[in-house]
């Protein structure tokens, strides 16, 4: 297993973990090299059962390793298994736990492996007064449309700064290099990057159903 870690972990699977009353849900990402050990049976139920356990933690990535699994060895020792039956390197990435009596989540699935496993997956948290069915259609819809779309934030306030000024960069080193006035390659600079916040965040982008 030591020898692997330097290698890339480019595939895997986004797994969600859902109780009955669907106010709490856990993502987790398990990572590994190749598309082909993603849809293997046994990582297929290791991803499974490390959902469960990252339910109940609440998703504490530190309890998580020392966790003891069905089989009485812990997360960690499983992985390492994992890892020299398989032959890949396998890591264990973010995982997320979300509890909202007062909310309902929504999620959608793109590329499923198996069940509740798949390549890309969303989860949307709803507040509301009612529950009807037009409510549950919007927020199907809604995880579907971040599907596509891949908003950075909810809106345009909370896209990081860091992407902005990157943005920012790019588009005044493409003007500059351009015979436009001053002037103009401000105002023009100013468009472009209203742009690219109104179309990478989720409440000004154009509805894609």
């Amino acid at each position: 297993a030591q020898k692997k870690q330097d290698r890339e972990t480019n595939e895997g699977v986004v797994s969600f973990y859902n109780t009955s009353s669907n106010t709490d849900l856990t993502v987790c990402k398990i990572k590994c090299e190749t598309d082909f050990v993603a849809k293997n049976e046994d990582f297929i139920n290791f991803v499974k059962e490390v959902s469960e356990i990252n339910n109940n933690l609440n998703s504490d990535e530190n309890k998580l390793k020392s966790f003891k699994m069905k089989n009485n060895k812990t997360v960690d020792e499983n992985t390492v298994a994992l890892i020299s039956k398989i032959g890949e390197k396998i890591t264990i990435g973010r995982s997320k736990t979300i509890n909202n009596p007062n909310c309902k989540n929504f999620f959608y699935h793109h590329t499923v492996v198996r069940d509740n496993l798949s390549k890309l997956g969303v989860i949307v948290s709803i507040k509301f007064s009612k529950e009807t069915d037009e409510i549950n259609l919007f927020g199907k819809q809604i995880s579907m449309h971040i599907a596509a779309t891949d908003p950075l934030a909810l809106d345009s306030s909370q896209i990081n700064q860091e992407l902005i000024n990157k943005e920012k960069k790019l588009i005044e080193e493409e003007l500059n290099n351009s015979d436009k006035p001053k002037n103009i390659v401000e105002k023009i600079s100013i468009g472009r990057l209203n742009k690219f916040k109104e179309e990478n965040s989720l409440l000004t982008q154009d509805w894609v159903m």
